[in-house]
């Protein structure tokens, strides 16, 4: 399982500003980005070494004078089977009340980890009334003030000390491609085609989640790990918000994966929620394939059909619109193999090294026609470019006086290193220094 964090409790209890103060107020936790839908928001952060995603169920639930709401239910059922850490949040303000008591019941039922955070303990007073809240029977209590910080640095300490040192590496060392998408985009459809070729050999891998299975595909020349997320549940068995279980079995995949093959549906276009997913990939810094599903429903196509759709993506996907696009119909099995081997594709060029002289070569030679701007009289000179030893292609560019390279100017690099060095569908990092 991922190493994801759950914030839960009753409405107006500090949810929201406890997830901005750990997103925003330690310098090592970094890049907050919104969900899937509107108002839940996903965080990734890291502390004491260990990385994390954190889920903030703030505005989810709408506020109910009702003893125990049903949509409170879902969601703390999903945080229970999603997340390894769950943040059970009250207000020592207002004090025990019969829906904290609600949400305490489920979470007593639970083997995941849970931690009591009696919020808005601003002083000392109100640290003795939060001693109440041990009559729900957690282990510890944390009383911490969201606004100011008091005590969040003691609870991040405990959330550390339950995550995973990092991420399990898949021993045979193959390539993950995930199937990732909204609800109702053809994940299942798509899967199973790939699953059901005769020539497919499979043998089921151990999972990052009770419901993101990991197979080995081995056919036609390739061999790799699919991350497969989609349908894997009766619905008969589930009582949950599927789009909000979707996004948190979305997450995962992202982050036990290579390259994501990112579903859309034809017949919709691309909408919101999928430009949060798209988002949270290039984010995550793993590799990008769209898969345009459905295409054999789509009317009236013409030879700029194809054309047309290309570059209505590609707007919507700016700045990073190097991305490669496949059309597929999964009845028909249309391209879907050409899906597999754009993918992995994008993973070779996700992992190649270019050599400090040929990069230096072709880079120097356009820096020198085009070279940066002077800014406050100051001649800025990059002198040595290398690239750096992480998982996704980055590059520390070496300068005289870094701090004046502009915005447009970084663009401008990175968007020559993309046409000279194949680096379509793949996040890239640059960063300077001085020289």
């Amino acid at each position: 399982m991922a190493n994801i964090v759950a914030i839960v409790g009753r409405p107006n209890v500090g949810k929201s500003t406890l997830f901005n103060r750990i997103t925003e107020g330690r310098t090592a936790i970094v890049d907050e980005q919104e969900g899937v839908t509107r108002d839940r928001h996903y965080g990734r952060g890291e502390w004491n070494g260990k990385e994390f995603i954190i889920v903030d169920t703030g505005g989810y639930v709408s506020d109910s004078s009702e003893m125990f709401d049903t949509a409170i239910k879902r969601q703390v059922k999903i945080a229970l089977e999603e997340c390894k850490v769950i943040i059970f949040v009250v207000d020592v303000v207002t004090g025990m009340t019969d829906l904290d008591q609600g949400v305490a019941d489920i979470l007593r039922r639970t083997k995941k980890k849970v931690l009591l955070v009696a919020n808005k303990s601003d002083n000392y007073e109100r640290e003795v009334d939060a001693a109440e809240f041990y009559s729900f029977g957690f282990d510890e209590l944390f009383c911490v003030s969201s606004l100011s910080g008091s005590g969040t640095g003691e609870l991040m300490d405990a959330v550390a000390a339950e995550l995973d040192e990092e991420k399990p590496e898949d021993v045979t060392g193959l390539p993950r491609i995930s199937v990732v998408g909204r609800p109702n985009v053809g994940k299942s459809s798509i899967v199973n085609a790939f699953l059901n070729q005769e020539r497919t050999i499979v043998a089921p891998l151990a999972g990052t989640t009770r419901d993101s299975i990991h197979t080995r595909y081995k056919a036609y020349g390739h061999d790799f790990i699919l991350i497969d997320t989609a349908g894997l549940r009766k619905k008969n068995k589930v009582d949950e918000d599927l789009e909000f279980y979707s996004t948190l079995r979305t997450l995962n995949a992202i982050e036990n994966s290579d390259v994501c093959l990112l579903m859309i549906d034809a017949t919709q276009g691309i909408e919101a929620q999928d430009l949060a997913i798209f988002n949270i990939i290039i984010k995550s810094k793993k590799g990008v394939v769209f898969v345009i599903n459905k295409w054999d429903l789509i009317e009236n196509k013409d030879s700029n059909s194809v054309n047309s759709y290309t570059t209505a993506i590609l707007e919507a996907t700016k700045p990073f619109n190097d991305v490669p696009i496949v059309f597929t119909a999964v009845p028909d099995k249309q391209r879907i193999l050409k899906a597999l081997e754009i993918g992995l594709q994008v993973h070779e060029r996700r992992i190649q090294t270019i050599k400090t002289s040929v990069l230096n070569e072709v880079m120097g030679e356009i820096i020198e026609k085009n070279p940066p701007a002077t800014v406050k009289g100051k001649m800025v000179s990059i002198k040595y470019i290398t690239q750096l030893p992480t998982k996704t292609p980055a590059f520390a560019f070496f300068a005289n006086h870094p701090k004046y390279i502009q915005e447009n100017y970084k663009r401008f690099l990175e968007n020559k290193l993309r046409e000279n060095f194949d680096l379509c569908g793949v996040p890239v990092s640059l960063f300077f220094r001085e020289k």
